[in-house]
Formats: structure tokens, sequence, C-alpha cells
């Protein structure tokens, strides 16, 4: 709806900044204050940039040429890199057996369940299905460093990297999308403000939680679940069918997640 009317790096603009502004007052009012030592905010410029600024324009620069439902399919690889990534770069987040089993589960239920016919664009707009898997990776590598600020309060980490990728997208609007629309109708003001409020504030604001809690890996199994979640909405909100092999294919998620969790299996091994 917004890529409508918005440019892709204006989008991601908009976003951030938004959520970045709620950020801030959600901070002053809960007496918490933003660090300004250098060390602090070269860590938040990193992680602006890696997590916010660069999957936010290669997914919304991407979904330009290539549909939503294979964007979904290629955004579902993100825990596959991030696992792999964080083998090698963390000391307890090493792959197992099961673990590898239930990414590839949850792919290959994201591919049921969003159907067959999304694959038929694999052929062509390659350029588009490259931004989002370097979106992907840029996301999984988001996870990881996001380990850094795990000393600072969940508030301040994420207030922090809002206004760091803010501050780190404003010369490519600029650059490549000035002069920006004054006008813009009131379904696209809704859309925006409802991707910063809820998919970008308060979803942060859980994420930097979960993240200390499960690991990198195990945060961003909520990848596999976002095709699932807009099924659902589908489904409820806008009356759409359920088809077979979308049921199959949550079926499968599903199984991954309990595969990549590994306690249940366990339990059973016993």
């Amino acid at each position: 709806i917004i890529l409508r009317e918005i440019g892709p790096f204006t989008l991601v603009f908009y976003r951030i900044s938004i959520a970045a502004l709620i950020a801030v007052v959600w901070l002053y009012f809960s007496g918490k204050r933003l660090p300004f030592d250098r060390h602090s905010w070269s860590k938040f410029f990193v992680l602006g940039a890696i997590n916010n600024l660069i999957p936010f324009s290669f997914i919304s620069w991407g979904q330009v040429y290539i549909s939503s439902s294979l964007a979904s399919i290629l955004n579902a690889t993100t825990p596959l890199f991030a696992a792999v990534l964080a083998h090698f770069l963390t000391s307890d987040e090493h792959l197992t057996g099961h673990r590898i089993v239930g990414i590839l589960l949850g792919i290959i239920g994201v591919c049921l369940l969003v159907g067959p016919e999304a694959l038929y664009g694999m052929s062509s707009n390659v350029l588009g299905q490259c931004a989002i898997l370097a979106a992907a990776i840029s996301y999984a590598c988001g996870g990881i460093y996001t380990r850094q600020l795990k000393d600072m309060p969940v508030l301040v980490a994420m207030t922090g990297t809002l206004i760091a990728a803010s501050i780190l997208t404003l010369p490519l609007v600029l650059i490549y999308e000035y002069p920006l629309r004054t006008t813009l109708h009131w379904n696209t003001i809704g859309a925006v403000l409802g991707i910063s409020v809820f998919g970008t504030a308060f979803a942060y604001m859980l994420y930097f939680h979960i993240i200390r809690t499960v690991g990198a890996t195990n945060t961003l199994l909520v990848t596999f679940l976002v095709p699932v979640t807009a099924l659902l909405l589908g489904m409820l909100v806008l009356k759409e069918s359920l088809s077979q092999h979308a049921i199959v294919g949550m079926a499968v998620i599903f199984a991954g997640l309990v595969a990549v969790d590994g306690r249940l299996i366990r339990k059973l091994l016993r």
C-alpha cells in the first residue's frame, strides 16, 4: 500500500524516525536516559545499519520487483543464515542436527504455505531476489550483533539504535527521492503509522528483550510465523479462504519450530 505513493528509502525513513520518536518519549517517561559516550553510539550506528537501514531498504526496494509471497519465502532463510553465522561467531549457539532439520522444515513449510505459484517468479527479477536475500543475511548479522548491547536496558538500546538508523537513512532520502510528496492518501498515512508504531516501535521492544533470553537464532525463527500470521489475518479479517497446501505448510512450520526447540524431541527419545 505504502509503496504506491512513497519511495522505498522514504518509507524506511518514515518507519524508523516515527518509531524513534515514540521510543524517545517512552524512554523519557520511563525515567531512563541515553548514553552519550562514543563507544555506545558506535554500537548504535552499526546495529542501526545492519538491523534497520540495510534490511528495510533491501526489502522495500526488492518488493518493487518481486511479489510479497516470493519475498516471504526468501526472507524465511533468515534463521538459516543466523544459525550458520552464530555457530562461528558465538560460543553458545552451535549448530545441532535437530536445529538444522527444524530450520529446513520451516523454510519448506513457508514454501508450502505461500503456494507453489510463488516460485514461478524465481526465473526473473534476479536483483529483487538478491535484495531480499541480502536483507535476510543482514537481519541475521543484526541478531547476533545485538548481543553487544546486552549490558544496556532494553529501551535504551532500542531507542539509540532507532535514532542512529534514522540519521543514516536521511541522506539516502535526500539523494534519491527528494523532493518528497506533500499530499498522501489516508490509507497510506494509516499504513505508515501502523508499520511504525506496531511493526517497529513495539516489535523492536519485544525483539531486544527476547533476543537476550533465547538468542539470535531462536528469535529470528519468528520469520517463519510472519506468513502464517498474514494468512490467518487474511482469513479472519478479509474472509479469505484457507487452502489445503496452506494448512499443510503451517503444520510443517510448527513441526520445524518444535525440532529447533528440541525439548519435545529429547523427552520423546527419553
